[in-house]
């Protein structure tokens, strides 16, 4: 129901698997008179002007007739492109932000380095007791292909390369970027993966991406490095084919893979990948948004678009982010 007279502009918190609470305070100490409102709350949804989301439920948009944008939480935004009720006319906004960027990096650079000094290799020969004084490559011998160079990409590559690795890339479009060899499209995704040792994903979710992570993918791999080739997997779990890198690892077309992305989360006990020793799993915790750099670049998107500014950052819902 519509009430009379007035029509406030408020800010509808949607989070779910989040402290929505915490972070409902923190938006309300930012936004001063501006009204943060959350689902329980007693509130006209013909007043929300922009509904701040993560992990919507079905009904998460329902009556939001006057909303002027969605505020995603997160980076990517595929989960929420799949929202059957996903108002289409209304622009989103996808949170872009250095701590969350310097995180995944973070991520990045220690499982590359961990594969590239031979870490699976020692920890085998430690466990047998087994002195063998194999020595990994120079940096600059490792290839690193990264897979998506968005923000989160080219961040990665920009410390890499200060490490001294070897560095190519791959995207949908053509990328120049200083210090990294640029493949683009299906064309040129063979060239790219055939000298690439370590593989690293930092891809969007989109239909095109869905699986890329695959066994025909490994099997093309460079072979150089010891035990060989590596996948990192920082981005979402529909990218990769865990029954693929299950048996990749196995019959060694991979020789490890760090994962931190799953397709059904939590991964269930039941999977294979939990008892492979050179498959490296950790519990999606690359990077999350971090409520203080959250609250002060939505809170500011929201005053300057309120105030007539144009959004930033937003999703070309064509592309899938």
């Amino acid at each position: 129901m519509v009430f009379e007279g007035t029509i406030h502009h408020m800010l509808l918190l949607h989070l779910s698997d989040v402290d929505e609470a915490n972070w409902a305070l923190k938006f309300r100490e930012a936004l001063g008179d501006y009204p943060v409102v959350r689902r329980g709350d007693d509130f006209d949804p013909a007043d929300i002007r922009y509904i701040f989301v993560w992990k919507p439920k079905p009904d998460a948009f329902d009556g939001l007739t006057n909303l002027k944008a969605v505020l995603s939480l997160g980076a990517g935004v595929d989960a929420l492109l799949r929202h059957p009720k996903l108002p289409r006319d209304v622009p989103m906004v996808r949170f872009i932000d250095d701590d969350l960027s310097q995180k995944m990096t973070d991520y990045v650079v220690a499982q590359v380095t961990m594969h590239h000094r031979l870490f699976t290799r020692y920890q085998a020969d430690q466990k047998a007791r087994r002195w063998v004084q194999l020595y990994p490559p120079a940096a600059s011998e490792s290839v690193v292909g990264i897979m998506g160079m968005g923000v989160l990409g080219q961040h990665a590559a920009e410390r890499l390369k200060a490490l001294g690795f070897t560095l190519r890339s791959w995207s949908r479009s053509p990328r120049s970027v200083e210090g990294v060899e640029g493949f683009a499209g299906e064309a040129q995704f063979d060239a790219f993966l055939g000298g690439t040792d370590i593989l690293v994903n930092l891809l969007p979710l989109t239909p095109e991406t869905q699986g890329i992570l695959n066994y025909e993918t490994f099997s093309k791999l460079h072979r150089k490095l010891d035990g060989g080739p590596v996948i990192i997997n920082g981005a979402r779990g529909g990218h990769q084919k865990e029954a693929d890198i299950a048996r990749a690892l196995r019959d060694g077309t991979l020789g490890a893979a760090s994962l931190d992305v799953f397709e059904v989360e939590p991964l269930p006990a039941e999977s294979p990948l939990w008892d492979i020793p050179n498959c490296y799993i950790t519990p999606h915790i690359a990077a999350i948004s971090n409520e203080r750099t959250g609250v002060s670049y939505f809170s500011r998107i929201l005053k300057d678009h309120e105030a007539g500014k144009p959004l930033v950052n937003v999703v070309d819902f064509s592309r899938g982010y």
